[in-house]
């Protein structure tokens, strides 16, 4: 109960905020090694289904390299653009889910896959399959489970190594 004239706490409240605690260094540290790990490892799905499939295991990385190049660009500067994107792209969602770990009390594993259904939402729906996304046929080109798939796998493996970072 608040006192008369005493007002509500606002949102919010100090049982469920973290604090914040030295800026946004330490954040950012977090998210790059987060978003290293879960970069390097988040495409296990995709690959061993394409090997399963019988499909080529690096589609799903030049189709990558279709964000920043057409279609029709060579195999190998699709392959290095998709490397390219990659890296921008982990270390930064890496750095989102960082800052979001830290200003919340859920459990750092759970968020990730959370954020990684997200992102895969956002990605692979509203950007790639929707008319904006034309251009970058080679992403629409993909089964979309196994992509799904890497993007849950991305946001639990950083939100692991954002557990063990503390």
């Amino acid at each position: 109960m608040h006192e008369a004239g005493e007002t509500a706490p606002i949102y919010p409240p100090a049982a469920v905020a973290k604090p914040a605690t030295g800026g946004f260094a330490p954040a950012l540290r977090q998210g790059i090694a987060a978003g290293t790990v879960a970069g390097l490892l988040s495409g296990f799905p995709s690959t061993v289904h394409a090997l399963a499939t019988g499909r080529d295991p690096l589609a799903a990385a030049r189709a990558a390299g279709n964000l920043l190049l057409p279609a029709d660009a060579r195999p190998s500067a699709l392959l290095a653009a998709g490397g390219l994107a990659h890296v921008v792209l982990s270390l930064g969602w890496g750095t989102v889910l960082a800052v979001a770990v830290r200003r919340t009390s859920l459990s750092p594993v759970p968020l990730g896959v959370a954020a990684g259904a997200a992102i895969a939402a956002v990605d692979l729906g509203l950007l790639c399959r929707s008319p904006a996304g034309r251009r970058w046929t080679l992403i629409h080109d993909l089964p979309l489970g196994p992509q799904v798939a890497d993007h849950l796998a991305f946001g639990a493996i950083a939100g692991a190594v954002l557990a063990r970072r503390g």
